[in-house]
């Protein structure tokens, strides 16, 4: 399965955070599957961060590519077409960072790992 980790999941898994799901945990660990991160996760971290709302992300910042690499994941670029994708979805979902890991998830056929059902109105697999 590939998968694509949601910036909440994302920082559950590398903060060992329990409110990450069983399943999700599993399926993230399985080595049979294919994890990606997405570069819009960490713009969604780094400007979350300094707004002062994701203070527990601080100590990931400086060597964040490292720390997704180390764990196995692939860096998901954004690109030109999945962009405009992300800005012609209907407007269910206002938050711009999950638009794109919609987005995203839509043009590459990615399962998001994600708590947010909100996301199951678009037609993503997603996995809880």
């Amino acid at each position: 399965m590939r998968l694509l980790l949601d910036t909440h999941a994302l920082l559950w898994w590398l903060l060992g955070d329990d409110a990450l799901s069983l399943a999700a945990q599993t399926a993230v660990s399985d080595p049979e599957n294919e994890s990606f991160v997405s570069a819009a996760s960490a713009w969604e971290i780094s400007t979350k961060h300094k707004l002062g709302r994701l203070p527990e992300a601080g100590r990931l910042l400086p060597d964040f590519d490292g720390i997704v690499a180390e764990h196995g994941f692939v860096e998901l670029a954004v690109t030109i077409r999945q962009a405009e994708r992300a800005g012609s979805l209907p407007l269910l979902h206002k938050d711009p960072f999950d638009r794109m890991l919609i987005a995203q998830a839509l043009s590459s056929s990615l399962t998001v790992i994600s708590n947010e059902q909100l996301f199951d109105r678009y037609g993503v697999s997603r996995l809880w």
